[in-house]
């Protein structure tokens, strides 16, 4: 391609081109025009197009976050500035078996109001959501997914059991319509109260409208300390069974008898991997986030309050301190807070290493948006992972990191045309220094953008310039796709 046919919007010119493949990086420019990649690699510049100097930095394809809670942050904070301020670009929704749709009520019971205000759930369909999301797009592409707990307080009167006939019968009426609509695919949190009751072949009974399409089955799986073992096998079960990649929602091994246990559930997901689908995502810290639980409490060596409506004054502060402050119990003290969200550390550094460092796991933040005092992995997982594991510890090399974050999660979610950069591909692009990029958000304060991404683009739109977001909401409903 000559300056005389080449036309660009704009170009990215002298950048270290990290394509996303996980192959070595290489100097290079690259053009965009339409939305749409339109040259990598050398090339003579056409008269008048916008050059951007790329030296001394690298540009990557769009972060992907395999795993999000963004399902009404996204029609509430439309400029997303938590996660275009660390590069990413496309968010994965509806995870752990919640999801915004399809449920419109105001009574909304833990754990899906951390997915925001009550307000938020007006969608009795998953279309009427996905519906809403294109008439006011926000400033990043999403992959949806429909959430199994979802479905369930949508058609049941009492959770606390399992479904009867004609409830699941509802659920699948609900779980196509949402398929039809364009979900990738089901979560499920078996792990949460509404959905702990709901047995295997309940499960496998409510997806059956998955079979046939190559879909997504991700899980939140039902244990994930003692008896983690067996829940992953349940996993790969219903994984078999509907014919779905199975994704291992935030993989880790909680509380401290289980340190180190990373060896045993990693060697059975990639025995599984020889004969089914499968993958995980993680985040690179070690602790997670939900609601506040007296069993996640008594596991982990330090519990950090996120917010509480029965006591407000705990936001922010340690669950040990507000209980002395109350002089009540760990078990009194959960009710007196209730309801609430916590900070929990529960796992190894060492186990969350071991599992960043495996060939299937992608990058997931796992945050949870509507947190007054949120989990910094909101703000800073992705900048966390170039900053400790690339940079500091040497854990990964800048090119598997970069795949972790793009190439892999495309694929493993079947998303033709992003993840790569390649000729015809979207632009969903960033643009930062590998040598300073970092996170700033800290646990002790959370609520703070990254340094050292210097632009993102989606779908050819800039929506961040390194200090700010703009007025561009470009973001695209994804589709289910070859990649």
């Amino acid at each position: 391609m000559t300056a005389d046919t080449l036309q660009a919007d704009f170009i990215v010119a002298g950048a270290t081109l990290i394509d996303g493949s996980g192959g070595p990086a290489t100097v290079g420019d690259l053009a965009v025009r339409g939305g749409r990649i339109e040259a990598v690699g050398s090339f003579a510049h056409p008269a008048g197009a916008p050059v951007i100097d790329g030296r001394g930095l690298a540009l990557a394809p769009g972060f992907i976050d395999s795993h999000t809670h963004d399902d009404g942050y996204l029609l509430a904070h439309p400029d997303m500035l938590p996660k275009v301020s660390q590069g990413i670009t496309t968010v994965v929704t509806g995870n752990c078996g919640i999801s915004l749709a399809p449920l419109a009520r105001t009574q909304i019971p833990q754990p899906l109001d951390l997915l925001g205000p009550p307000s938020l759930f007006r969608f009795g369909t998953f279309r009427s959501w996905m519906d809403a999301l294109r008439d006011t797009p926000a400033a990043v592409n999403v992959i949806p997914l429909v959430g199994h707990t979802t479905l369930r307080v949508a058609v049941m009167d009492d959770t606390s059991r399992a479904a009867n006939d004609s409830e699941r019968a509802a659920m699948r009426e609900l779980m196509q319509e949402a398929l039809d609509a364009g979900a990738f695919g089901v979560s499920t949190g078996t792990f949460y109260p509404p959905a702990s009751a709901a047995p295997t072949d309940e499960i496998v009974d409510v997806c059956q409208p998955l079979r046939g399409r190559a879909g997504i089955y991700a899980t939140h799986l039902r244990d994930e300390a003692d008896h983690i073992v067996p829940a992953i096998e349940e996993a790969l079960h219903i994984g078999r069974e509907i014919d779905c990649r199975v994704v291992f929602s935030h993989h880790k091994l909680a509380g401290e008898r289980n340190h180190g246990r990373t060896r045993e559930t990693l060697d059975l997901i990639s025995r599984a991997a020889a004969s089914q689908p499968v993958c995980l995502d993680c985040h690179p810290y070690p602790a997670t986030s939900t609601m506040l639980r007296l069993d996640r409490a008594r596991l982990a060596s330090r519990t950090m309050i996120t917010w509480s409506k029965g006591y407000p004054e705990a936001t922010g502060r340690d669950f040990s301190e507000v209980m002395a402050e109350l002089g009540l119990d760990d078990e009194g003290a959960v009710a007196r807070l209730a309801p609430a969200g916590a900070i929990y550390f529960l796992m190894d550094p060492a186990d969350v290493n071991r599992i960043f460092a495996h060939p299937l796991t992608m990058v997931g933040s796992d945050g949870l948006p509507f947190d007054p005092h949120p989990h910094p992995r909101q703000w800073g997982t992705f900048t966390n992972v170039l900053r400790t594991m690339v940079r500091e510890q040497n854990l990964l090399s800048l090119e598997s990191a970069i795949h972790k974050m793009t190439g892999l999660a495309a694929h493993q979610y079947g998303v033709a045309g992003r993840g790569l950069l390649r000729e015809g591909y979207h632009a969903d692009l960033v643009l930062f220094d590998p040598a300073t990029v970092t996170d700033v958000a800290t646990f002790s304060a959370p609520i703070q953008a990254s340094r050292g991404i210097h632009a993102v683009w989606v779908n050819g739109r800039q929506v961040w310039d390194g200090e700010r977001t703009g007025a561009e909401r470009p973001g695209q409903v994804l589709s289910p796709g070859q990649a």
